[in-house]
């Protein structure tokens, strides 16, 4: 069977987290080809992976979301594209979100022969975006609406203009521009659907516009409400929807997913990998180590763990943070990392960057994760299979992880309100002053790993869950 995984500013190009996810999940089938649509924001990524590409993987397909407007000649000679009827009322219906007519738009811009550029400057882009105004947001100044209408549009009519390659299934690692392009690929081929999101894909845009300064007012509305329709589409094309934890699966449900569709897969990770210390040791025994493994980006908020560090080592001087994880993703939120250890005064804090964890994890005493978001952070199973315990923040499954979901275990970390510093150091200090809780905390994690989260067990629900769909197609 040939799986097309469709995904968004991840795999390959990025390490950890969901592109984790992603190529063990391909290694671990190897008798299906794979090829994955992967969606970029511009072309500056080309090329860059920074994996290297299992056997199975056969071709990456990339979508880019800000680019150019190519024309053919034949077009060049007439750019402006007169729609018909059924085309315009399909770009209203989107515009003013009712009935959206997905089916016309998918042949509009599948089979487009005009420019892009010249279509959401011409009149009846204008038109559209009028009647839309009137209707929705008749208070807002029209020149800023149509503006941010043609922003908003020109990423998703871009994505609708992809050649998607053939396959038997498209897995889709989030709703979003993902789920459209497997909506889209659905309709074309009349192949399966799968989506798995591993953070609610629009309540996660949501939280985003929410606190973002770059957009204000109804704009921020405008912008969520056009998350939350191309999330809609994907779960009424999707075959089977699945998330890592049951509350996710209820959010999935009240956004608008048909529930019998709807199925928990939590994540899971190869215990073997953790199971005996490797590498040199780089960690000193007279401190007490705190790792942190994470992308250095805004969404892990490191720079709460770095304050909270900062106070909690007043009170444990032998205390060291080790920030382990790739900086390069977000370089101006690292540097203004690096300048926040240094205007602090604080000693004993060291980043890494891109290092192989098996080799450094063995030798923390606890590990610490302050993001603002997470769906089932891998990295707290990775903990746990070293006999780590874990400070979380309470975003995600996070709570499920420390708490157990019914398994009768026990903590085996502490959780945090997120953002919370006073919160996050008095955790440091509790951990990092009592070595006896640790072990039992870190007992209590590999026990519920073990239990639940092993990489064989995910590979045994997705292996039914292909197998399901091999069958389909024949």
């Amino acid at each position: 069977m040939k799986i097309c995984i469709v995904a968004e500013g991840c795999y390959p190009y990025v390490v950890g987290g969901v592109s984790s996810w992603i190529h063990s999940l391909i290694k671990a089938f190897p008798e299906h080809e794979f090829v994955v649509l992967a969606i970029l924001a511009n072309r500056s990524f080309r090329g860059k992976f920074a994996y290297e590409l299992p056997e199975n993987l056969s071709q990456v397909h990339e979508v880019y979301l800000e680019d150019y407007d190519w024309c053919s000649k034949k077009t060049d000679r007439k750019r402006r594209k007169q729609l018909s009827n059924e085309e315009y009322e399909a770009v209203l219906s989107l515009l003013i979100n009712q009935n959206v007519k997905w089916s016309v738009l998918f042949n509009l811009f599948q089979k487009r022969e005009f420019s892009l550029n010249e279509f959401l400057m011409g009149p009846e882009f204008l038109r559209a975006v009028r009647e839309c105004y009137q209707i929705n947001y008749p208070e807002a100044v029209f020149s800023d609406f149509l503006w941010t209408m043609r922003s908003i549009y020109l990423p998703l009519f871009l994505a609708l203009s992809t050649e998607i390659p053939k396959a038997d299934l498209y897995h889709c690692v989030a709703t979003g521009y993902a789920g459209v392009l497997g909506a889209m690929a659905k309709e074309k081929y009349d192949c399966g659907l799968l989506i798995s999101e591993h953070g609610i894909y629009t309540r996660e845009r949501e939280e985003e516009l929410i606190r973002a300064k770059w957009v204000a007012g109804i704009y921020k509305n405008v912008w969520i409400d056009q998350f939350k329709k191309m999330s809609r589409l994907a779960y009424s094309s999707a075959d089977l929807v699945t998330s890592l934890y049951e509350h996710a699966r209820k959010l999935q449900i009240e956004l608008g997913c048909k529930e019998e569709i709807t199925m928990v897969t939590p994540n899971g990770i190869d215990e073997n990998r953790f199971a005996t210390p490797s590498g040199e040791r780089v960690a000193s025994e007279d401190m007490i180590h705190v790792g942190a493994i994470l992308r250095v980006t805004p969404i892990k908020d490191v720079k709460t763990m770095i304050r909270a560090f900062a106070f909690a080592k007043e009170s444990v001087p032998n205390l060291k943070l080790w920030i382990m994880g790739p900086t390069e993703e977000d370089e101006k939120y690292a540097a203004e990392c690096y300048e926040l250890v240094e205007a602090m005064g604080v000693q004993d804090v060291t980043f890494t960057g891109r290092i192989d964890v098996t080799k450094y994890l063995w030798q923390m005493d606890f590990t610490i994760l302050t993001s603002i978001s997470e769906g089932q952070p891998l990295t707290i199973l990775e903990s746990y299979a070293a006999h780590k315990p874990v400070i979380a923040t309470d975003v995600g499954n996070c709570r499920g992880l420390i708490f157990g979901e019914d398994d009768g275990i026990g903590p085996a970390g502490i959780l945090t309100h997120v953002m919370n510093v006073e919160e996050i150091t008095a955790a440091l200090v509790e951990l990092a002053t009592n070595p006896q809780k640790r072990l039992e905390l870190g007992e209590n994690g590999y026990r519920r790993m073990m239990g639940r989260y092993k990489l064989t067990d995910m590979q045994g629900t997705y292996r039914n869950i292909y197998n399901y769909f091999e069958q389909q197609t024949k």
